[in-house]
């Protein structure tokens, strides 16, 4: 009997030995649910402010001034007197043409003329004599006139033959060399200068952008009478940006019917003749401001399932709040938003991996990237 009794000791301090951590423990878990701390997201405060709206467009590059070079009269070339490729000045020499038969033409045209001249002069005095008819001296002047006319020409033609530089450029290639035969008014130009300081920017805009933009400050949404919205910037056809600024000078009043387009037309210095007529730009053209934009960073705004823009805002209570969006356009590295987002709100830029409606947060300022090369629409 006392070996069972104390058999039963022990055994019973064994288990009590065995359940009293698990009793301990279990305790423990019943003392109350852990808690999670709301996770950090990075936040930006909202507040409208003005942007300016620009698009990225096409664009070709064209001379200033551009001059087909053309005889005036016939002849053969003696000499070429310019460097083909050169910068050339108005007036300057160009060709010599043989001008031996026009400076004949003109000594003898010189020589009727003075003869005239002459006889005019003393009919002249007949008449105040009365001793010719008026008749006779009205026929004497009309010949001298015709002769003085005579001269004219012919002094024109002999300066023709020393072919010049209409405008001040950069001339082209020669289609002729010396001992060519010319001739007036022929179709083949010898050469073309062109003036390519300041040089001209041809710009081509969809006709129902530009009636929107129309529509847009006719509503007051868009205010184009700002000194930003004349200016255009350029980036060449290797991606290098044009490192001055030109102005936008006229939109053309015609639709292209087979591009739908209109003509935008911009004006840029060029001095050191980066620009080269026929090149391909992109153009960088301010449309318009908009005193009071909201604009939200891209990296917070998101779609749905749907293809509809949401983002998260923080709520009452530092809970967070999934709104649905409109925008229209990006500007820079933000979207336009036209609803669904107001003054103060506080938009959640990092951090929305693991959010759910409702959900504490805790905000902190959130860290932002640099601007692009340029906002476009």
């Amino acid at each position: 009997m006392s070996l069972q009794l104390s058999t039963s000791r022990a055994y019973t301090a064994a288990l009590c030995a065995i359940l009293t951590p698990l009793c301990l423990l279990g305790c423990n878990r019943q003392s109350g649910p852990s808690q999670v701390p709301a996770p950090q997201v990075g936040v930006v405060v909202l507040h409208p402010r003005s942007a300016t709206l620009t698009a990225e467009l096409p664009g070709r590059t064209a001379p200033f001034l551009i001059s087909e070079v053309r005889p005036q009269v016939n002849g053969i070339v003696l000499k070429r007197l310019f460097t083909e490729g050169s910068e050339v000045r108005a007036g300057q020499p160009l060709y010599q043409i043989d001008p031996a038969p026009y400076r004949a033409a003109y000594n003898n045209a010189n020589a009727a003329a003075m003869t005239s001249k002459a006889k005019a002069e003393r009919y002249g005095q007949l008449l105040k004599a009365n001793a010719i008819a008026p008749q006779d001296y009205d026929d004497v002047l009309a010949a001298y006139k015709q002769a003085a006319a005579n001269l004219q020409a012919a002094r024109i033609n002999l300066n023709y033959t020393r072919v010049t530089a209409p405008i001040a450029g950069r001339i082209g290639i020669s289609t002729v060399t010396e001992g060519a035969l010319v001739t007036s008014g022929q179709t083949t130009a010898l050469t073309t200068i062109q003036t390519l300081d300041p040089i001209y920017v041809n710009i081509p805009q969809s006709s129902t952008q530009l009636l929107a933009l129309r529509q847009a400050v006719a509503q007051g949404e868009l205010d184009k009478d700002t000194p930003a919205v004349a200016k255009v910037s350029l980036w060449l056809e290797n991606g290098a940006k044009y490192p001055l600024t030109g102005k936008l000078q006229f939109t053309d009043v015609t639709v292209d019917t087979s591009t739908g387009a209109v003509t935008l037309r911009a004006i840029f210095p060029n001095p050191h003749r980066v620009l080269l007529p026929g090149m391909y730009v992109r153009a960088i053209i301010a449309e318009g401001v908009i005193p009071r934009a909201i604009l939200a960073p891209q990296q917070g705004v998101i779609r749905d399932t749907r293809g509809q823009p949401t983002a998260w805002i923080v709520g009452k209570n530092n809970r967070a709040e999934l709104r649905t969006l409109q925008v229209s356009r990006s500007v820079g590295n933000d979207w336009l938003v036209t609803a669904g987002l107001k003054d103060g709100d506080k938009l959640i830029v990092e951090g929305t991996q693991s959010l759910r409606p409702g959900i504490a947060v805790r905000p902190a300022p959130a860290t932002l990237p640099a601007e692009p090369r340029q906002s476009t629409g």
